[in-house]
């Protein structure tokens, strides 16, 4: 139920208090209640007396403008000011006029104007004071327990701010449970009913004992040393930190608040996210050269983080586009300063350039990622779907085998399996390229499928962010597309894990548990931005897009599948790889239509047709 008790029912109020205080103050100052018929007329007199002051002085100092549900200190005290003026020219007016008053009968009391102004003050003060304990109390009653367990560092006037925020807002599904504060006067004290722990020291001991899920940090007037130093003590812990900038520096423009929501993006998996056995990858990596193909985007970069941690000899960064590669490259620098990295600007599909590289580095592990991948645009550009997702492979796998690579993982998708576009065709071609590989080399060269990769570039939960920002609507193709997920960190992980367990030929895939309808996974979103669906922001139907499927597979039918030793990681084998003959007809076409595109561009010829889909559909129906 929502409480809107607004200043035209508090004026109802208080004139039926105010009618009635003088009655009662006179009962006070006789102490009897049979002063009726002697004193009527000038009770009535004094009552409407008191309401002509009391009113106009009320209205006069903006009483009737204050919004009660977030009444403070300054809001009553004045009341107490607009109460004292309005008595002080009662009793001054009264006991001016007595002798004049008291010849018609209409003389009061001295005594009474006092009282009334007490009463006054008590009355109207004590309605106020009730209807914020009375939002206070409703916001209690319906706030979250047993939502994200919040720690706030900070217990001043910020940190206060904060928890009632939280409080106040229960669709944020976060649960203030403790202030820490370096202050020792306020260690060991109770908080808005909440229980001010220790010192930021103690923020690592605390998060273990009570289970904590986020840390703010409200410290805004505090130096930014000290608040960075507060940061980097958190972030050992583990959980998601955020620091309150101060007012200051917003106006300054020093600091900014983003309209995009932020919050921990394993919340959209409706499961326990993946952790994998890193023993025994860092005994894999550890002195190891790697390569990283697609090294600058969201899997490659991560890859190319997650790796970092494991202490390889070296690390090559090969990407085609050079802001990207320049920027995981100095984050690396930044976060490893003792890893030697190599950023190699180079497009897979010249097959001469990617030999030369990894003839000149010598690898011993190549992690694939370099693909085109959203499947609208590849509807659009089949020819760079081709050329891209399987010459490229085809190019990086003819590399590794001259070279002598001895692992090699390719990252692969859902959409392989029975594809229905473009950019699923490809990789599934990719796949079996991969298999062959592995087959003719004997080689541990293998794959693995991904589901939809939460937060990756492109990927739906950006784009429904951005929409959220913007304030709606959020557009969805259809209600009932489902889709498996991961995060970026449990994807990257089930590539470092599958090189460790492949022994060649095979494909791996993460149990992702149950499908999420896309519906669901906007609705949550939109829940986690503190928002309400179809309130503050709504959902439109935009109908599937051409090689979209309503739901995503992860077998196919004639693959054998299994559990591996990581219960969570499923290995399938299939003995079907794509024919030389066959790929090398596709690419070769899909090569000449680019080159065609390019003299199209240039107002030399027509662009000819391009029959790759009929092409795909027979590399298919041969394996």
């Amino acid at each position: 139920m929502r409480l809107e008790l607004r200043n035209r029912h508090l004026f109802v109020l208080d004139i039926l208090a105010l009618s009635l205080i003088p009655a009662l103050a006179l009962t006070l100052r006789l102490e009897r209640l049979d002063w009726w018929p002697q004193t009527s007329h000038a009770l009535f007199f004094f009552t409407i007396v008191a309401l002509s002051v009391k009113l106009p002085v009320f209205y006069g100092l903006r009483v009737y403008d204050r919004y009660w549900r977030y009444a403070n200190v300054n809001d009553l005290i004045l009341v107490l000011i607009a109460v004292g003026l309005s008595t002080t020219i009662l009793v001054i007016g009264f006991v001016s006029f007595y002798a004049l008053l008291e010849r018609y009968g209409l003389a009061m009391y001295r005594t009474v104007p006092l009282i009334d102004g007490l009463l006054t003050c008590l009355t109207v003060a004590g309605v106020r004071l009730g209807v914020w304990i009375l939002y206070q109390s409703h916001f209690r009653l319906h706030r979250v327990i047993g939502g994200r367990r919040v720690l706030v560092v900070g217990a001043g006037m910020a940190g206060n701010l904060i928890v009632r925020e939280m409080r106040a807002n229960p669709q944020l599904n976060m649960e203030p449970v403790a202030f820490v504060d370096d202050d020792p006067n306020k260690i060991g004290t109770y908080i808005q009913d909440l229980p001010v722990l220790g010192s930021s020291a103690d923020i690592p001991g605390l998060v273990k004992q009570h289970r904590f899920q986020r840390i703010i940090v409200a410290l805004p007037s505090a130096p930014l040393v000290r608040r960075q130093e507060i940061v980097a003590l958190c972030k050992p812990t583990g959980i998601p930190t955020d620091s309150v900038p101060g007012m200051y520096e917003i106006l300054a423009g020093s600091k900014t608040i983003s309209p995009l929501p932020k919050f921990d993006i394993n919340q959209l998996l409706r499961r326990e996210p993946i952790v994998i056995d890193q023993a025994e990858v860092a005994a894999c990596l550890s002195g190891a050269t790697v390569l990283v193909t697609g090294a600058g985007g969201s899997i490659g970069s991560e890859l190319c983080r997650q790796i970092a941690r494991f202490g390889p000899k070296e690390l090559v960064l090969l990407g085609h586009g050079e802001n990207s590669i320049f920027e995981i490259n100095l984050d690396l620098g930044l976060s490893f300063p003792t890893l030697t990295t190599h950023p190699v600007i180079a497009d897979v599909r010249d097959r001469e350039r990617v030999n030369r590289i990894v003839e000149q580095y010598r690898p011993s592990i190549i992690f694939h990622a370099a693909a085109h991948k959203h499947v609208p645009l590849m509807e659009a550009n089949i020819e760079e779907a081709v050329t891209n997702n399987v010459l490229g492979t085809q190019n990086v796998l003819w590399a590794s085998e001259r070279n002598g690579v001895n692992r090699f993982v390719l990252v692969s998708t859902d959409k392989a399996i029975n594809p229905s576009s473009i950019m699923g065709m490809t990789k599934r071609l990719a796949e079996l390229l991969v298999v062959a590989a592995a087959h003719r080399t004997g080689q541990a060269y293998m794959a693995v499928r991904f589901g939809n990769v939460l937060g990756s570039r492109g990927s739906v939960v950006p784009v429904f962010l951005r929409q959220i920002a913007a304030g709606g609507p959020i557009t969805i193709t259809h209600p009932d597309m489902t889709r498996y997920f991961m995060s970026i960190p449990e994807a990257v992980q089930l590539m470092l894990q599958a090189a460790m367990l492949g022994q060649g030929g095979e494909v791996f895939m993460l149990d992702m548990g149950k499908p999420v309808r896309i519906m669901d996974l906007a609705a949550d979103l939109i829940k986690l931005a503190g928002l309400e669906l179809n309130r503050d922001i709504k959902i439109v139907y935009s109908g599937i897009r051409l090689g979209e499927k309503l739901a995503e597979e992860l077998f196919l039918e004639s693959e054998h599948y299994e559990r591996t030793k990581y219960r969570m990681i499923f290995a399938a084998t299939n003995g079907n790889y794509a024919e030389a003959e066959t790929v090398a007809r596709l690419v070769d076409l899909a090569s000449q239509m680019r080159g065609a595109q390019a003299r199209v561009e240039q107002g030399r010829v027509p662009l000819p047709p391009f029959s790759s889909p009929s092409l795909l559909e027979t590399a298919f129906e041969r394996n």
